[in-house]
């Protein structure tokens, strides 16, 4: 997941996947596997790293005791006499060989003041982050026991009623839907009165709130039905398994209104990630209802976190901002539209699609990402910022603002 970082040059998306890292990476180390055991394991990595410092000076002073460790100034002596005969050396070279002082400031880290912070930053935080799962591994917490304890099962009627009717409404909301998926979309816009793009935008995200609080009644309906009898068995599969299938059904229709809204208005960071986010909610109805079917899902929160980072980093494989430009590319050629305001702020994953951009309107798009690009070195090598300095080299920086604040934004 870090990784990432050093292919794609979109900073939004190494901030997802160095975030997913860190609650994967907790996960992996304290062993959650239950959904309360996951959100409590969230907790532990601050205090583990404070009650870490303790641990570790104990570990020394009885390593020091028994005479098998290795003496911590020893330790900064050979550090510190390293260090020197280093500098002293490749100084030495440096003055010898200009090829080779390029080598070397490029290996060198920043030794400013502000460059020396935030090393020293990043040195503590990886540190602490390091020395916390260390005492994690070393003594893993007992999460098991956070599991929630077998629900009273409900009376048939308690939960039945509500299902029935439930899946009752979400069929008859998926008929006018099927409308729309397969050709009668001008009727319903018709008698709704609405635009495609005012018919998409006004339902979209109601439709996202659905797909998250069907899952929540699917869980606690799943939880608290009874199981004793084979009809008891047979009644939640159907009505779960009803309400799952109807639910895949909205989650297309979501999707649906997602591409028409951004055929109407042009692809954005946003709404790629929230198509991504109802395409992996549709993942989930499809495991919930291998869940009802088996009647088992101890092992679904394992997989609800498995299939998130799967998705983000199919997310990272499609190249989000190359593919953004590429759809609003697209969309220019055919209609003339494009908010260059927009596709000029994507990072320099998306230089390759904005040059296919006619003359002027290729400079504009390309001007702030060539005035913005940083100068990489070994410490922040970038594919992405790297395959575009050839096309951002015949950008003019300087010379073209006036021209591109005169453009009309589509």
């Amino acid at each position: 997941m870090v990784a990432v970082g050093t292919v794609r040059a979109a900073g939004w998306l190494f901030a997802l996947c160095l975030l997913a890292a860190a609650v994967t990476g907790t996960l992996a180390v304290t062993g959650g596997r239950s959904p309360l055991g996951m959100l409590v394991a969230a907790t532990l990595p601050p205090a583990a790293t404070v009650r870490a410092l303790p641990w570790a000076a104990r570990g020394l002073r009885s390593g020091r005791a028994a005479g098998s460790g290795i003496e911590v100034g020893r330790v900064i002596t050979s550090l510190v006499i390293s260090a020197g005969l280093l500098m002293l050396f490749g100084l030495l070279f440096s003055s010898a060989d200009a090829v080779f002082a390029d080598l070397v400031t490029g290996l060198l880290p920043d030794i400013s003041v502000p460059g020396v912070i935030g090393w020293s930053v990043r040195l503590v935080l990886i540190g602490g982050a390091l020395l916390g799962a260390a005492y994690l591994v070393s003594r893993p917490p007992d999460l098991d026991g956070l599991s929630p304890r077998p629900a009273r099962p409900a009376h048939r009627l308690e939960w039945t009623l509500p299902l029935v009717l439930l899946d009752a409404l979400f069929a008859a909301f998926v008929l006018v839907q099927l409308t729309v998926l397969f050709g009668g979309a001008g009727h319903v816009l018709r008698t709704a009165g609405l635009t495609y793009a005012e018919y998409a935008r006004s339902g979209f995200w109601q439709l996202l709130a659905v797909t998250a609080l069907t899952l929540l009644v699917i869980a606690i309906a799943a939880r608290r039905a009874p199981k004793a009898s084979r009809g008891d068995r047979l009644l939640v599969r159907v009505l779960l398994g009803t309400l799952t299938g109807l639910s895949l059904v909205i989650v297309a229709s979501a999707l649906y209104r997602m591409q028409v809204y951004a055929d109407a208005y042009g692809a954005t960071r946003l709404r790629l990630v929230v198509a991504t986010t109802e395409l992996w909610l549709g993942l989930l109805f499809v495991l919930v209802g291998v869940a009802v079917v088996r009647l088992r899902a101890d092992w679904l929160p394992r997989l609800v976190i498995g299939t998130a980072v799967l998705a983000l980093l199919g997310l990272a494989l499609v190249n989000p901002d190359r593919l953004i430009a590429d759809r609003n590319v697209d969309r220019y050629l055919e209609t003339g539209r494009l908010d260059v305001d927009y596709v000029s702020g994507l990072s320099a994953d998306a230089v390759p699609a904005l040059a296919r951009l006619p003359e002027p309107m290729r400079v504009c798009a390309l001007r702030q990402i060539a005035a913005e690009l940083p100068r990489d070195g070994l410490w922040a090598t970038n594919l992405g910022r790297e395959r575009a300095r050839p096309e951002l080299h015949s950008v003019p920086v300087a010379g073209t603002l006036t021209y591109c604040l005169g453009l009309q934004r589509w």
